[in-house]
């Protein structure tokens, strides 16, 4: 009974509640009876865990022997005796994350950059995130400190040239024992909390800021794009400011993940420093004269989180995702209606996230992190780390806008470390990562192994059948409704192992949908030509330079006109 009371998700920065679909009438650490096959085959289910993050450590009693236990551990203890564990553990996260969004309205009046010194803040944010830490997770949370400090030691003896190589290895190969041990080993002998959350998004951190030391210090400018100048750090960071960065109280719990810079920006009051946007620019005269206020934009946050929730508690116990595999359901059911149920399964499985990463947001908001510049109206922007756009996602119309703007800033990441420095194959090996980060279930690795041939087949279609419906709004919008629809179910279909987790009902699903869109993805990424990305890169840099001298002259006749302006 430990063993099935114990399982707790590999919650991530992408996965940070881990799916569950049992939420509202059935406790989600309650023992499933033995002859209960509602989870196919007895594979562990998304639906039977609970919300990853809030699990504490737990009050282990092994053969009469306890260890100490944490605060969360003695609430925990305290319900059980009193049969209301599991809304415990439910609520003991949403508890945390509201003090914490407290502690960030506190920590930006109180601790304003005008009025406090840098060192003062690096030590009070890193130390109320290792409090909240502590509480959630008990002594599981030392290993936070000691995977950030094995890379900072990394960083310091190894040299800049290969710092990132070794950092990124060492983090993910620390991450993927933690994951492993918790879910093979004591996850079924034991209560164990998902301690290995908070270490997927620190992992984001030490391995982003190790490839933008590389950047800064070991590489040319004009090797950089763009975006890594931007980001490149030019100076090593001090234990504190490192300890800051990855461990702080707006992020410990549920990130999400910034650049090294952003937040150094931050916790010093220049946010906007080096970042050289237009908008920022043509506003720099306003921020100097006032600091924008960000309460309007948490309001709204935590608002439209705490709406997430409602809708998800309402709806998710109506449309079960383990449906999908049901011998009843698939038999009885004609295949339209299983195409529908599919969309509607796993559309209520989505609040949950939203309500997480907006909530988290809005902590980060509270503090005065995440301000953007101003948009062309003049209003303050605070989507400089949003880790999502809830109406993007959801009219979608092809894979790559879905991916864009779910879990924005993993995406980013992805991008950063591998998909822009990978030489060789850099979609397969973007996902590969991806599945590696996200932990030790078998469907995590199924799910991205089908996004390679989706996001292949999705990227063909779009170069070679999209430009046909240009050429009215009417094909437009004809086009725009039918990759809508394609979208959502791709969707649908690639996640659902990543909702089953084991391989034996990801496999049974796939199955009973004769492997269809696999099958068909891979005809049309075949039979649909797409350039390689080297000479998409070409093409561009070519059409570039072929547009250069044009608009050297047009910037030249600018400059003219104004200042013949400023001289009038």
């Amino acid at each position: 009974m430990a063993a099935e009371d114990s399982r707790s998700t590999a919650c991530t920065g992408s996965s940070l509640l881990q799916p569950v679909s049992e939420i509202t009438n059935l406790p989600l650490d309650q023992v499933r009876p033995t002859g209960d096959k509602s989870g196919a085959s007895g594979a562990p289910r998304g639906g039977d865990r609970l919300l990853a993050l809030t699990h504490g450590a737990e009050c282990d009693t092994v053969a009469g022997e306890t260890h100490k236990e944490s605060g969360a551990e003695a609430v925990r203890r305290r319900g059980d005796q009193h049969g209301w564990r599991p809304r415990i553990g439910v609520v003991n996260f949403v508890v945390c994350q509201l003090c914490a969004l407290l502690s960030a309205f506190w920590f930006r009046l109180f601790l304003h950059p005008s009025r406090t010194s840098p060192f003062i803040r690096h030590v009070v944010a890193t130390l109320l995130g290792l409090y909240f830490a502590l509480f959630c997770f008990g002594w599981y949370a030392l290993h936070f400190l000691v995977q950030s400090g094995l890379t900072y030691g990394i960083m310091i003896l190894t040299g800049v040239e290969h710092m990132h190589k070794y950092c990124l290895l060492v983090a993910l190969s620390y991450l993927s024992l933690c994951q492993i041990t918790r879910v093979y080993v004591f996850d079924y002998g034991m209560y164990s909390a998902d301690f290995t959350g908070p270490m997927m998004v620190i992992t984001q951190k030490i391995t982003s800021l190790a490839f933008e030391i590389h950047d800064g210090m070991a590489r040319k400018e004009e090797q950089l794009t763009p975006g890594q100048k931007i980001l490149a750090i030019r100076r090593m960071p001090s234990l504190l400011e490192y300890f800051s960065y990855n461990c702080n109280f707006m992020g410990i719990l549920a990130g999400p993940t910034s650049s090294y810079n952003d937040y150094i920006a931050f916790i010093e009051g220049d946010p906007c420093r080096h970042r050289d946007h237009e908008a920022n620019r043509k506003s720099s005269s306003k921020l100097s004269q006032s600091e924008p206020s960000p309460n309007t934009e948490v309001v709204r946050k935590v608002v439209t989180s705490f709406f997430c929730l409602l809708v998800f508690l309402s709806v998710c116990k109506v449309f079960p995702v383990e449906r999908n595999i049901d011998d009843d359901f698939i038999a009885s059911m004609p295949f339209y209606a299983q195409v529908v149920y599919l969309y509607l399964s796993m559309l209520t499985t989505r609040p949950k996230y939203y309500f997480v990463w907006t909530l988290a947001d809005a902590i980060n908001n509270a503090a005065g992190f995440g301000f953007n510049g101003y948009d062309e109206d003049g209003s303050p922007r605070w989507d400089l780390i949003s880790n999502l756009r809830i109406l993007n996602i959801e009219l979608a119309t092809s894979f790559k806008v879905f991916l864009d703007n779910w879990n924005i800033q993993t995406a980013h990441w992805l991008k950063r470390v591998c998909y822009e420095r990978c030489p060789y194959h850099p979609t397969a090996a973007t996902f590969i990562l991806s599945a590696m980060w996200h932990g030790a279930y078998p469907g995590y690795y199924l799910t991205f192994l089908t996004g390679i041939v989706i996001t292949l087949a999705a990227r063909a279609v779009r170069h070679n059948v999209r430009p046909y419906f240009l050429q009215s709004p009417a094909h437009k919008l004809v086009y725009d409704v039918i990759t809508w629809a394609a979208t959502q179910i791709a969707i649908c279909y690639t996640v659902v192992p990543f909702v089953l987790l084991s391989v034996g009902p990801s496999i049974k699903f796939y199955r009973s949908w004769y492997f269809s869109l696999h099958i068909g993805c891979v005809l049309l990424a075949v039979a649909l030509p797409v350039k390689p990305r080297h000479l998409r890169l070409k093409d561009q840099q070519k059409k570039t330079l072929d547009q250069e001298p044009g608009q050297r002259h047009q910037e030249a006749s600018e400059s003219n006109c104004s200042q013949k302006e400023k001289t009038t």
